[in-house]
């Protein structure tokens, strides 16, 4: 008896410029048709390379794949410039329509924030336009713990969008040789 792709197992694997294409295609409509992105209009699939090898140099990004076809990805960046915010990252996940609500999200995270850590990284944050039920779930089950809202921050689709942040500590101090 053959299994249905949806029973296929997800494998987990770091990602390269290679990606872009396909993973593209799973943002993109986040972008044009949804608010929990707040770019305008989605980036071209050479924006989209130079964004995952940007991550790859010094954070993560990982691809959720099923039968060898991408079906997420979740990746880290720096949380801001300065250099005392140089442990803390901001993280994201995303999973194509057809595979949300199957744990894909979550064992995105399981991947991504123990490498996150390995790497010296105390600290992830994750901004989640609300209303976003699905990602709320998704990070409270992941560790992260609600810090506050920023009201009315994102401008889209002619009205106001609030952003919750979450937070969840990766590590107790950064690497002992890292504080300059």
């Amino acid at each position: 008896m053959t299994r249905g792709r949806e029973d296929e197992p997800v494998t987990i694997r770091r990602a390269a410029p290679g990606d872009a294409a396909a993973l593209l295609a799973i943002y993109a409509p986040l972008v044009t048709d949804t608010a929990i992105s707040f770019e305008l209009n989605p980036p071209a699939e050479a924006e989209f390379a130079a964004r995952i090898e940007r991550a790859l140099d010094g954070f993560e990004w990982l691809v959720a794949e099923r039968a060898g076809e991408p079906i997420g990805y979740a990746y880290a960046t720096a949380h801001r410039a300065r250099a005392a915010y140089r442990f803390s990252v901001e993280t994201s996940v995303y999973v194509a329509e057809r595979a949300r609500r199957g744990g894909v999200g979550g064992a995105l995270y399981r991947e991504l924030l123990p490498r996150l850590a390995a790497r010296g990284y105390g600290n992830a944050y994750a901004g989640i336009t609300l209303p976003n039920p699905p990602s709320l779930e998704l990070h409270r089950a992941a560790g992260f713990e609600p810090i506050g809202v920023f009201p009315a921050v994102g401008w889209k689709f002619g009205r106001w969008h609030d952003v919750g942040w979450w937070h969840r500590r990766l590590r107790d101090a950064p690497p002992e040789d890292r504080d300059r």
